[in-house]
């Protein structure tokens, strides 16, 4: 009676069939050039505060994530998008 009670409360473990999606978004369309004049989507990996999300939140890989920092800085000189306040 013990064991049952013990295997209830077990914590089940997520199926590994399920998986994230591997790679991000630019790289999923295929884009090679991240544009700074798209405020659209550069505003989408910024917070309400004008800081750049990390990697690990916006999904980007290591090299487009370089690609948007770049295109980010060059909208912020251009006055396309606010620095951090």
């Amino acid at each position: 009676m013990a064991k049952e009670a013990f295997k209830s409360r077990r914590k089940k473990k997520f199926s590994t069939t399920l998986r994230e999606q591997t790679q991000c978004r630019f790289c999923r369309e295929g884009r090679s050039y991240i544009d700074y004049k798209d405020i659209d989507s550069l505003q989408k990996l910024l917070t309400n505060r004008g800081k750049i999300f990390s990697r690990k939140r916006s999904g980007n890989c290591a090299k487009c994530q370089r690609r948007v920092k770049l295109a980010i800085k060059r909208a912020r000189f251009m006055g396309l998008l606010p620095y951090t306040t």
